[in-house]
């Protein structure tokens, strides 16, 4: 059965349920489909001893504050998936769970959303489907010969599963630092973190709130003609949160340059040597998750949809919200995903009516 509403948004994650609550606002009949079966997009999919990088104060969707969590400066995982289910409850958004998007097509004036629950016939669309689900993997010499344990961040938990062992983390991003620390602070874990440049600490005293001021601060310096600041990358690359700073200022996290292949019991380092390992924890990143919008043509360089703010320039009728910052700066948090939810919203409904 096909079913038509004025815009359909693919994905019910933290991006999907701003987008509702400002389509909801501008008076737009809407339907959300989330392929997971709860509420709290990836969030809940997260290592256990993964915080947020500012206060719950500062975390909060439109319209709705997080609260604190009680004992903790930075709130858990867990807690962000707690809020989300009570955002997605409050606004009583009308999200469909369990609903996997398998193509957006063009069908004259309307556009196809086909799902495995039906199909829509939407005005307009927003993909808010995020990165998760699109772990990146280097192709490094020796992968596929290495007998050891692989996985990507999407499948790390916590050190318990590693006791024992020796592990070798690769990235130099958040994810890498964290991982490593988390399994750097148990003495039960023999951890290698490697990286392919030098990893490069923000400063201390930054945190989220700082994170997104700068972020904010490049934006307006752009929209008004002036100089790039750089924003967080001129920086660095990694938020000193408190176990990062403990297993860095314990010097438990010292990063060696990336090896040079894996071999069938560990790795191996440029001057030859070799080192043993029974774990490699893949902390490379992610990838946009666009694969249904295939049908549309959309892609650009870097497997990137080209667009105007969240805008697609190909499709003005598909809107990208979350993604990063090429759907707007600091559009892949939860305090900054506000402002292109509204813009993208604001856009349809001129569109639409």
């Amino acid at each position: 059965m096909t079913q038509r509403t004025d815009v359909v948004v693919v994905g019910g994650g933290q991006a999907g349920l701003a987008a509702g609550y400002h389509l909801r606002r501008r008076g737009l009949n809407f339907v959300i489909l989330d392929a997971d079966a709860a509420p709290g997009g990836s969030w809940q999919h997260m290592w256990d001893s993964l915080h947020l990088f500012s206060p719950a104060e500062h975390s909060s969707l439109p319209g709705r504050l997080m609260p604190a969590q009680p004992g903790e400066t930075y709130p858990d995982a867990g807690h962000v998936v707690d809020y989300l289910a009570d955002y997605e409850k409050h606004y009583d958004l009308p999200v469909q769970h369990g609903t996997r998007v398998q193509a957006v097509r063009r069908d004259a004036d309307r556009l196809l959303v086909e799902a495995d629950s039906g199909i829509w016939r939407a005005g307009a669309v927003i993909s808010a489907t995020g990165s998760w689900s699109r772990p990146f993997l280097p192709a490094v010499p020796g992968r596929s010969v290495f007998t050891g344990r692989q996985l990507h961040t999407v499948g790390y938990r916590s050190p318990a599963d590693f006791a024992g062992q020796r592990v070798i983390v690769v990235g130099g991003g958040n994810s890498g630092a964290q991982i490593a620390a988390d399994l750097a602070l148990d003495s039960r874990v023999e951890m290698t973190w490697v990286t392919q440049r030098p990893p490069r600490f923000l400063p201390d005293d930054i945190d989220g709130r700082a994170l997104f001021d700068i972020a904010t601060a490049r934006r307006r310096a752009l929209e008004e003609g002036r100089r790039d600041t750089g924003g967080v990358a001129s920086l660095g690359d990694i938020v000193a949160v408190p176990p990062v700073r403990a297993a860095r200022d314990a010097g438990l996290l010292t990063a060696k340059p990336m090896f040079s292949r894996l071999t069938a019991d560990g790795v191996r380092w440029d001057d030859g040597s070799h080192s043993g390992a029974d774990a490699v924890i893949w902390c490379t990143g992610f990838r946009p998750a666009l694969a249904h919008l295939g049908p549309l043509n959309l892609r650009g360089p870097r497997g990137h949809i080209p667009t105007e703010g969240t805008r697609a320039l190909g499709e003005p009728r598909l809107h990208l919200l979350g993604y990063g910052d090429w759907t707007g700066p600091a559009s892949a948090t939860l305090i900054g995903v506000g402002r292109t939810a509204r813009d993208a919203s604001q856009q349809i409904r001129g569109l639409l009516h």
